[in-house]
């Protein structure tokens, strides 16, 4: 067993979850923030003996600031922060309603700033510590339109944490900020966002690579070990946001010329 502490959102499935296994099996301290409790436990006891399942509603402030207290009093300190909850629906801007909007930004936006706020004072009195944002590479290339309000509330966690990384760089320089971006993952994301991914982990849709939840998790533990600004899954991607943002006319012109 090591003595990092590792609190990750979202772990009842997908990403969360396979990043707790991986994390568990190298002897990591984890507490685990979902709503689902039965899932959540699951999990948690799949991860090791050193998991600690805490149900929390990533969309109220005071719910995530339970879980961090659960983890201080419990293992002492934290030391990384993961966000990782999320949820998308399929919906064209044209067609979104207040109801959408709110609730996609309460889960992908929201979370990420309580989670941040939740932890920073913890780890402003440690000077050092880690927050990982997972995002998406739809928050900054507009590749699937009907995914409108999901890219655009994972932009503004782009924003969000490039901003706090320039808020922290002089004075708390140990204490890191980063993002992931991964593409399409094959995980049940698809199932609530609908209409359900057809193509499953090591397939392509839309000339795209669909990744494992599994991969995923792999870069975010490499992320933990290694800490950078931002990573991209696919190493193709930086590229595409580099062409996008030099001629965007162009790119969405190529783009539609695919559709």
């Amino acid at each position: 067993m090591t003595d990092r502490v590792v609190v990750i959102t979202g772990a009842s499935s997908g990403i969360g979850a396979a990043l707790a296994l991986q994390l568990g099996s190298r002897g990591e301290r984890l507490v685990l923030g979902a709503r689902r409790e039965l899932e959540l436990g699951k999990v948690a006891s799949r991860a090791g003996v050193h998991a600690l399942p805490v149900v929390t509603d990533v969309t109220k402030r005071k719910s995530v600031e339970h879980l961090r207290d659960v983890a201080i009093t419990e293992f002492g300190h934290v030391d990384v922060w993961v966000n990782n909850a999320g949820r998308g629906i399929n919906k064209a801007v044209s067609e979104l309603t207040e109801e959408d909007v709110r609730n996609t930004v309460d889960v992908v936006l929201m979370s990420v700033l309580y989670g941040m706020q939740a932890i920073l004072p913890h780890f402003k009195e440690r000077g050092h510590g880690h927050i990982i944002n997972v995002s998406s590479f739809l928050g900054r290339v507009p590749i699937t339109s009907y995914r409108s309000i999901y890219s655009a509330s994972k932009s503004a966690v782009n924003v969000l944490s490039a901003n706090l990384r320039m808020e922290l760089r002089s004075k708390y320089p140990q204490i890191h900020v980063s993002v992931i971006m991964p593409g399409i993952v094959d995980t049940p994301f698809h199932d609530i966002a609908g209409p359900p991914l057809r193509a499953r982990a090591g397939e392509s849709v839309w000339g795209t690579r669909i990744e494992a939840a599994d991969e995923v998790a792999a870069k975010i533990v490499s992320l933990i070990d290694s800490p950078v600004a931002e990573l991209y899954m696919n190493p193709e991607a930086a590229g595409r946001v580099q062409g996008y943002f030099k001629d965007v006319a162009a790119f969405e012109e190529s783009l539609a010329k695919r559709q």
